[in-house]
């Protein structure tokens, strides 16, 4: 019998009930092999030669498909239909060797198929091929790009800039997109423009807004009324003329559907609709899929296999009738520039079947799934059919016109089912319904309104527009895009707030460092053109040693360049970079660069662990300090006024403003100080709202059960109430003020039974149910070292990578026996868990 590898348990066992008792499905658990984290795993000296090494957590598994090597001489390579899937294949087959599990005789295949159904495994059993060289040469090379990258620039980051925690080839460039975008908002200067809007009357009594569009005669453009009393100029010249209806205009129009989904619009669309990230909806995405839910989910291509599109516009037809079909077949093309990653589009394997008949109760997978099968059902579906009415309003002399646009739906085709969302919401009249107009009518005036605008900068990148921009850019890949995205956010270079990218000061200066020292390397053009490259390599038409010859070359040098500099050099170039931004024109005219606190220091920009600052040159003697990001020009530092004969003020910290008593003198370092809570602004602050922060902790009162004195205060984590060592976090930070005796003693009590403090058990993350072999539950914990499974008095911890709600009871019970089996226990057990995966 065969031995079929794929990437995960939950693939094997949807493989296997295809495939039946015939062959040994067993799982690699994702990448076998890996470059050591160490130097010279990429050996520049010797033709780029790359030293594997086999995971600590992958040694086991490679174990198991060797020992299964041993009864039957037979290997076929599954994995994912890609570039990844391509590597995993050639490092298993390659480890495999190594051990000689591989006989000389032993048959080795390369199977793939796009979708985990019976037809699709059927049919790739049926036409096995080799290995795929070129694929192989283009992860090597990405895979030695990466590492040459990375551990060659990260230690330049360690040693010039303190607490820069890494950077790499894509997601430096990811993060100077988000670090740019910042920039182009604080130097955004607002542009005031007015608009001049109408509710007028048919004479049937029934009402409509129309908007201003020509005064004086004169078409208007969007700025031409700069201000308020221009505004107020155009409402008089409408109410003191009569307007009638110069003419109605209604025009057929029709909305097309949007393509099927690939890897980069299901991630816009799921962070649309439902505020996924990249990392979860990929996470949904895999498990639909080795479900056999659902076709390959990292893919380039937006075509569809012509037997999906007949029987997706077969259920439609079923579903909603004839009418609702398109006419022909929609055919869409790819936009993938090599053929690799231009798979078939994401998109279910059985269009009959709609969400309510998915098996699995995961929120995630749930909604997924259901975005993904109406996108797929709308791409066949006939288009939209509206109709489109302009009606242009004049007074009698021309000097004034106003124009009312609407829109009704003639039939509503694909919209029935599905209608893509929009980054951010768009205010757009042609959505509204009209009345019945006729021309040559009066238009009565009700209310004439002008309306003031602001011109607004460019938004924050969410995951999806930032997902969308590297994909116009050409930087990264559809199996890069949720990594990359993920790693600049666990490097806290920058935060998710409402959904929105903000770069952390830490973020900016690692751009700024890179843009000054190595701006080839964070180039879009450079980066795209090195992914193209790898394309070409990937369609065997390049050799991958010599294009990481030709990068090595450059970047070494650069590298040995600036491993030269000093921090101080390095400051220095970067407080000049950072200028216009940091230093902004004060409205007195004054130098931005004096300290508005000490009046005669010079602000520089300075490091330490948390990131880059603004901090006084008269340190220690003055500790005024700023974010990077904070306003300079507004000069937040202010006296907020005296108690006991101190000076109580605001300032501007690195970590964000805060309160203080007094001044720091060399009898008092550290005066007392407070910051100011998530959700206070520093504008509202006064003297009575500082003397409250500065007077935490507040003493709630001794504890009924010991006497010791309860405290109420804030912290770094927020709010709380304190007795002894025991912290219990606070909802509001208005109760650190107002919380009394009993509710403390409440909250506390919940904080000592959420930890197990004899009155209530640790909560499961995932019940899995009784032991299928000896009984008991089998539960995944939440542990200090990390998540584990608990069986009894056996505690098994998850394989790194594997997420608590992935583990099935099958890998469960797999982790036990291995655990038990180090403990010297059922060591008789794990030899029967193998024959039982056979039949299974």
């Amino acid at each position: 019998m065969p031995v079929v590898v794929v990437e995960s348990p939950a693939k094997a066992k949807t493989i296997n009930k295809y495939l039946g008792s015939d062959y040994t499905v067993l799982a690699s658990y994702g990448h076998v092999r890996d470059l050591p984290p160490k130097d010279g795993s990429v050996d520049t000296e010797n033709d780029f030669e790359m030293k594997w090494e086999v995971g600590y957590d992958s040694r086991k598994h490679v174990k198991a498909i060797a020992d299964a090597l041993k009864d039957d001489n037979a290997l076929i390579l599954a994995t994912d239909p890609d570039r990844e899937g391509e590597a995993i294949s050639w490092h298993l087959e390659e480890a495999l060797r190594k051990r000689k599990a591989i006989k000389k005789d032993t048959p080795v295949s390369r199977v793939v198929f796009n979708a985990i159904t019976k037809s699709a495994v059927t049919e790739a059993m049926e036409n096995p091929r080799q290995v795929d060289g070129p694929l192989v040469e283009a992860y090597l090379a990405r895979r030695a790009l990466d590492y040459l990258v990375g551990f060659n620039l990260s230690p330049v980051l360690w040693r010039k800039l303190p607490g820069a925690k890494s950077a790499g080839r894509v997601q430096s460039v990811c993060l100077r997109l988000i670090v740019e975008r910042e920039m182009e908002i604080e130097a955004f200067k607002p542009q005031e423009y007015w608009s001049v809007r109408a509710i007028l009357g048919t004479p049937r009594g029934q009402e409509y807004e129309a908007r201003l569009t020509v005064l004086a005669g004169k078409k208007l453009d969007k700025y031409d009324i700069a201000n308020e009393t221009q505004a107020e100029l155009a409402v008089q010249a409408i109410q003191s003329r009569d307007l009638t209806i110069k003419s109605v205009e209604a025009k057929p129009a029709s909305r097309n559907p949007s393509a099927p989904f690939m890897t980069s619009t299901l991630q816009q669309e799921a962070s649309r609709k439902f505020g996924m990230g990249a990392r979860q909806t990929m996470s949904a995405a895999q498990r639909l899929y080795e479900a056999g839910y659902i076709t390959y989910m990292r893919t380039d291509g937006i075509d569809m296999a012509p037997e999906a599109v007949m029987a997706a516009r077969d259920a439609i037809k079923d579903r909603y009738g004839e009418d609702y079909v398109a006419k022909s077949p929609r055919m869409y093309k790819n936009k993938a520039k090599n053929a690799q990653e231009a798979h078939e589009c994401i998109r279910p394997t059985d269009m009959t079947r709609d969400a309510s008949k998915i098996k699995t109760t995961d929120a995630d997978q749930r909604k997924l799934y259901d975005l993904i099968w109406k996108r797929t059902l709308a791409c066949q579906m006939a288009s939209a059919r509206l109709e489109r009415t302009t009606v242009d309003i004049a007074s009698a002399d021309g000097q004034v016109g106003l124009r009312a646009t609407g829109q009704v739906i003639l039939f509503e085709g694909f919209m029935k089912v599905y209608e893509e969302g929009r980054d951010d919401a768009v205010v757009d009249d042609d959505d509204k319904r009209l009345p019945q107009i006729m021309e040559g009518e009066t238009a009565e005036k009700r209310k004439v309104t002008p309306e003031q605008h602001f011109t607004q900068p460019p938004p924050r990148y969410t995951e999806a527009t930032l997902v969308k921009r590297m994909e116009e850019l050409g930087i990264g890949r559809p199996s890069t895009y949720a990594s990359i995205v993920t790693t600049i956010q666990d490097r806290e270079y920058v935060r998710k707030d409402k959904n929105r990218l903000i770069p952390e000061d830490k973020g900016r200066i690692v751009t700024i460092f890179l843009l000054n020292f190595f701006r080839k390397y964070v180039g879009y053009e450079f980066t795209a053109d090195l992914e193209e490259e790898l394309d070409v390599i990937s369609a065997g038409d390049a050799h991958y040693k010599e294009v990481l010859a030709k990068f090595w070359r450059d970047f070494s040098a650069a590298i040995a360049e600036t491993s030269e500099l000093r921090i101080t050099e390095v400051l220095s170039v970067l407080d000049e970079a950072l200028a216009p931004t940091l230093y902004p024109p004060r409205e007195d005219g004054s130098d931005p660069r004096i300290c508005p606190l000490c009046g005669t220091g010079k602000l520089h920009l300075k490091t330490s662990k948390s990131g880059g600052f603004v901090g006084c040159g008269n340190y220690p003697e003055c500790r005024y300090t700023r974010p990077i990001g904070g306003d300079a020009a507004e000069g937040g530092d202010r006296v907020l006024g005296e108690d006991a004969g101190d000076e109580i003020s605001l300032r501007s910290g690195r970590f964000g403003p805060y309160v203080q008593r007094g001044e720091a003198t060399e009898d008092n370092k550290k005066p007392p100080r407070a910051s100011l809570p998530k959700g206070w602004a520093a504008d509202d602050m006064d003297l009575e709202k500082a003397l409250t922060l500065l007077s935490l902790p507040r003493e709630v009162g001794p504890h009924p059960d010991d006497g010791e004195m309860i405290e109420a205060g804030i912290g770094r984590y927020g709010p709380y109430v304190k007795h002894g060592r025991l912290y219990a976090n606070l909802k509001e930070v208005d109760d650190v003020f107002t919380i009394g005796m009993n509710r403390a003693v409440e909250e506390l009590a919940k904080k000592a039974a959420s930890r197990g403090g004899g009155r209530a058990a640790a909560k499961p993350l995932k019940e899995l149910g009784e032991h299928p072999n000896d009984g008991g539950p089998v539960n995944v914990m939440d542990g200090r070292y990390g998540p584990y499974v608990k069986w009894e008095k056996v505690n098994a911890t998850l394989p790194k990578g594997v997420e608590p709600a992935d583990v099935t009871m099958e890998m469960a019970v797999e982790l036990i026996a291995e655990k038990a089996a180090k403990k010297g226990k059922g060591r008789k057990k794990a030899p029967a868990k193998k024959k039982a995966a056979k039949s299974a």
